[in-house]
């Protein structure tokens, strides 16, 4: 997602999502995980046994909070479904969605709040081992107590870091009232059900995850790396066989992203799939521009549903090479609307 290409424009051509809301009703649902982040930076990543000196530097992190803090700072009225522990992680959690005036809904555990590890090379890239911790006490029935406010948001997007069933709950909610549902299916090596796939109006993965969400539901054994080059018929045919009947975006780094939707609705693109080039950035960290992306695709969904996917994911483009000019994760989500 880190490349060359230019802002989006923010003409709004028209598009086939419903929207039975008006504009200020627009809002987004976040359901999962919060983290402290423990960031080493070094030269270069260590390898097995290798000890490295570098720097240390702690802050929020999380896949579901990252993307709650995208989303709001790109504009959108954001609430933040989570589990947190009562300890100084659950504190800072708390403070900080008082601070960006996220709504946060969080099921208290006596576990303590989740963590994460991550390595940082000079290049930005990133190697991270999370903790689950409290995350992993999200429950259905907590879900299911935030079944008003999943009726009343325009998206609601998830991700794997919190129980399966939890977030299968929370897209039910919404596949019930209507509303359209985002899976970032991350990490790669998290569970994914079936019953997901048939949940996602969109789907997000990676290179990776796009890789192993072929190996586990359609046989399909096809290394990460030979994604991006792929020929776009076959990217295409890939994504329908894992979707048949939503949009997938696969996020592929530095050469942007592949747009794949149903023939049966294309969400006001003229074409069923093509590609989206990268945005050029001066990278300093890479750690939370999926994030990034996810949030702010959420954010552009809601808050522009007349506009074609293509422009959201421009957007959605944009927003993330900018999360990667400043060091860190959610800290690093930048303050930019679909509008500027």
């Amino acid at each position: 997602m880190v490349g060359t290409g230019s802002c989006p424009s923010t003409g709004r051509p028209t598009s086939t999502i419903p929207d039975p809301m008006s504009a200020h009703d627009a809002r987004v649902v976040v359901v999962g995980s919060f983290n402290v982040d423990h960031v080493w930076t070094a030269t270069r990543l260590p390898s097995t046994g290798e000890t490295l000196h570098g720097t240390y530097t702690s802050g929020p992190g999380g896949k579901g909070f990252n993307q709650a803090v995208a989303a709001t700072r790109a504009g959108v009225q954001t609430t933040f479904v989570c589990a947190l522990g009562e300890d100084a992680g659950g504190q800072l959690a708390r403070a900080l969605a008082t601070a960006d005036d996220i709504d946060l809904r969080d099921a208290c555990s006596d576990q303590p709040t989740g963590t994460a590890g991550i390595h940082v090379d000079r290049q930005g890239r990133n190697s991270i081992v999370i903790g689950a911790g409290a995350n992993a006490a999200l429950s259905v029935d907590f879900v299911a107590d935030q079944r008003d406010t999943i009726a009343a948001a325009r998206v609601v997007l998830a991700q794997l870091e919190s129980p399966i069933a939890a977030i299968v709950h929370a897209l039910q909610l919404a596949r019930d009232a209507g509303r359209i549902t985002v899976l970032n299916p991350a990490p790669a090596d998290a569970g994914m059900h079936a019953a997901l796939l048939a949940l996602s109006d969109i789907l997000t993965p990676n290179e990776s995850e796009f890789s192993a969400l072929l190996a586990r539901h359609c046989n399909e054994r096809i290394e990460a790396d030979r994604i991006a080059p792929m020929d776009d018929a076959q990217l295409h045919s890939l994504c329908r066989k894992l979707l048949p009947h939503g949009s997938a975006v696969v996020t592929l780094g530095a050469a942007g992203c592949f747009v794949s939707h149903a023939e049966s609705d294309l969400h006001g693109d003229n074409d069923a799939c093509y590609r989206v080039a990268a945005e050029a950035a001066n990278v300093i960290d890479t750690t939370g521009a999926g994030d990034a992306f996810n949030g702010a695709l959420a954010a552009s969904l809601a808050l522009r549903p007349a506009a074609a996917f293509r422009e959201h994911v421009a957007f959605a483009t944009c927003y993330a090479a900018r999360s990667t000019e400043a060091a860190g994760a959610a800290s690093a989500m930048p303050r930019m609307t679909p509008r500027d």
